[in-house]
């Protein structure tokens, strides 16, 4: 795959989407569309076993931090019993000196024997004393350790479910990739590009149609000519946009430079005006003579996937746990929210990620907030857009 510097273009090569009949049946449209499904099966699957280690590891640390807590606990009960007593000794110690200095030369010998009681007594304090600050410092470290450990199993564990949810993203648009080319090589949609007229164009928008029928996660499918005219449309009857022009959207600027057949654009998240302001990710491909990846231009073939609910799905099926207190997000390069678990600054909000020079990992705020962040891996041919999985979680 080659990338074109400044834009986003990319090309698949060396073998080109082939040319599709116009009695392809609709079950056919969706190569990927099993191996996705097993993807999402097995990211599910380890999403589950990521949830049930994260608990069980925090179940263990909670304990060890819990036993640790009531050693020092009683620790500290026991020495200030040693030195309760202790100091009860050296009361008697004194009374017994008091008594003996009485008693005159006949309790000399009892002044001894109190008297190295009362040194005992100093002794067993000094040492309940020492017992107690070392037991508190030991075990003070240990559950500031224990502490650190649960934090870094949980950051590591957060930044693992990032990874899940764009990992889920890429290969949902790989087959988008796929996708946009493979129906611009469509009889239907090459013949229309090369003789725009209105029965050609009645064909293309039935045609469009069967594959929308098919296809759920896309809003429309639109056919343009090299001017930006919109000559077909999938969805016609709800979408009145045959005839509008997008010649200066960034989109169809880049579509139109497309060397070949083999290439494809893809669009950031946007509002998109025409189809009810509704958030859309646009591919575009170009309509090639003949069908062939090396033809000449005639057209450009766009489709808007239906971004927001396929995006919310991804992110809200993030299996957080409801105690990680966790906001689960998309964001684009510029660090825009373009998914959200809770469903807020949708396209507006832009957050601080603190990458440092990664690609991956995790850090806490001072307030203790969590966040966990993994940019886009890509998948196959695609290589993403510069995304991230972005998790944000309160204090746990």
């Amino acid at each position: 795959m080659i990338r074109d510097k400044g834009t986003n273009m990319l090309s698949l090569s060396p073998v080109g989407p082939q040319k599709v009949d116009n009695s392809t049946k609709t079950e056919e449209f969706s190569p990927m569309s099993a191996a996705l499904d097993r993807f999402r099966t097995a990211t599910i699957a380890k999403q589950s076993r990521n949830s049930a280690s994260a608990e069980d590891e925090s179940d263990v640390s909670t304990l060890i931090a819990r036993l640790t807590a009531e050693v020092n606990q009683v620790a500290c009960e026991k020495t200030k019993s040693i030195q309760k007593i202790t100091n009860q000794m050296k009361m008697l110690a004194l009374n017994a000196l008091i008594e003996s200095s009485r008693a005159g030369a006949q309790g000399a010998g009892f002044a001894v024997v109190a008297q190295e009681v009362r040194n005992v007594g100093q002794q067993v304090e000094t040492i309940a004393r020492e017992l107690e600050s070392q037991l508190t410092n030991r075990t003070g470290n240990l559950m500031t350790s224990i502490a650190q450990m649960a934090d870094r199993s949980r950051g590591e564990r957060m930044t693992d479910l990032s990874l899940n949810a764009i990992e889920l993203i890429d290969r949902n648009l790989y087959e988008r990739t796929c996708d946009v080319r493979w129906w611009a090589t469509d009889s239907a949609v090459v013949d229309c590009a090369a003789t725009p007229d209105a029965t050609a164009a009645a064909h293309v928008s039935e045609r469009l149609a069967v594959i929308l029928g098919a296809y759920t996660v896309y809003l429309d499918l639109w056919l343009c000519d090299l001017n930006g005219n919109v000559v077909a449309s999938g969805r016609s009857d709800r979408f009145n946009v045959v005839g509008q022009n997008v010649a200066s959207t960034k989109w169809f600027r880049a579509a139109r430079d497309l060397r070949s057949g083999d290439d494809y654009t893809a669009a950031d998240v946007e509002c998109q005006p025409l189809l009810g302001n509704a958030q859309v990710a646009t591919y575009c491909a170009s309509v090639r003579a003949g069908g062939k990846a090396n033809g000449k231009a005639t057209g450009v073939l766009a489709i808007h996937f239906d971004w927001e609910p396929q995006a919310r799905a991804i992110v809200q099926g993030v299996r957080v746990g409801a105690a990680d207190k966790a906001r689960v997000l998309l964001v684009d390069s510029n660090f825009r929210v373009i998914a959200a678990s809770d469903g807020q600054g949708l396209l507006t909000e832009r957050i601080s990620l603190q990458l440092e020079g990664r690609r991956s990992g995790f850090y806490q705020d001072r307030s203790g907030m969590l966040t966990a962040f993994h940019a886009t891996p890509g998948y196959e041919t695609y290589k993403g857009l510069g995304w991230y999985g972005v998790i944000q979680a309160g204090v746990g």
